[in-house]
């Protein structure tokens, strides 16, 4: 009887079996399929950007002599000016070390630049995204903080070999603490979809009742050190109007991006030093 029983419920144990299979191994087999398709994808993305590279350089050598001596004359007078720039940076950071060390505070977080070149730009309504020809094989990690001279770019979210994905400033699904310049009180920007023809913007939110901002006296949003990865300080964007919010306590406005953010060729990566060892983040 026992048995005659099991056997009626054979082609239910069977089916369960099977779902419960492909429940689990779905997931698994689509993110396999997903790697491999970018791993598979990344070698012909670097090696256009490679290509891309060596049509501007032969199309530079076309220039006539004396624009690329007055090219050359700019660059020199910008390098003197940057090579004063660092000695005063280095000078201020063993300063600031030596005040560290005398007053026996805990070390910052330090970074290395790891410059890396854009080689592929993916922009929609509701995500943005761009792929860099440095991954793995630098070192780099998922989560940490992308910036330029603008100030945020994005966080990295996928880092395979060869190449790193990351998630821009601009995409709904990019979050961080911020605030305002010279105000120490903790608000939180959040990403927008955006118009293809429209300037780079998010939204900031849980600004307090009392600040003020106008056309005429906009104010600065900037990262601050409980955003995580992102040192304090570095420039997000420019608020010029402030509403009250929904809950009615606190207030929200749009952010104004830096426009260069469109046209992104290079970012820094900034990629944590190893505990115990020191160098200069520039």
């Amino acid at each position: 009887m026992a048995k005659f029983r099991l056997d009626r419920y054979k082609p239910l144990l069977a089916l369960g079996l099977f779902f419960a299979v492909w429940w689990i191994g779905k997931p698994l087999v689509q993110s396999f399929l997903q790697i491999s398709f970018t791993e598979f994808q990344a070698p012909s993305w670097v090696a256009t950007s490679h290509l891309d590279g060596l049509a501007g350089f032969w199309a530079r050598r076309s220039h006539s002599k004396v624009e690329l001596i007055e090219a050359g004359k700019e660059l020199e007078r910008e390098n003197a000016r940057y090579q004063i720039m660092r000695q005063r940076y280095r000078t201020l950071e063993d300063e600031l070390s030596r005040l560290e060390a005398m007053l026996e505070m805990p070390g910052r977080r330090e970074f290395r630049h790891e410059i890396a070149r854009v080689i592929r730009r993916e922009q929609s309504a509701w995500w943005g995204r761009i792929i860099v020809r440095k991954g793995r094989n630098y070192d780099i990690r998922v989560g940490a903080a992308v910036v330029f001279a603008g100030g945020v770019v994005g966080r990295v979210t996928e880092v395979h070999a060869y190449t790193s994905e990351i998630d821009l400033i601009t995409s709904p699904d990019f979050r961080i603490a911020a605030q305002f310049e010279d105000d120490p009180r903790p608000v939180i920007y959040q990403g927008l979809p955006q118009d293809g023809f429209a300037k780079p913007h998010g939204e900031v939110r849980d600004v307090p009742q009392d600040l003020l901002a106008s056309s005429s006296q906009p104010i600065k949003l900037v990262t601050t050190s409980l955003g995580g990865t992102f040192p304090a300080g570095l420039s997000i964007g420019t608020v010029d109007w402030l509403q009250p919010g929904s809950s009615g306590i606190f207030q929200s406005g749009a952010v104004q991006l830096d426009p260069r953010l469109l046209q992104l060729r290079e970012v820094a990566i900034l990629v944590p030093l190893e505990a115990g060892t020191h160098s200069h983040v520039f």
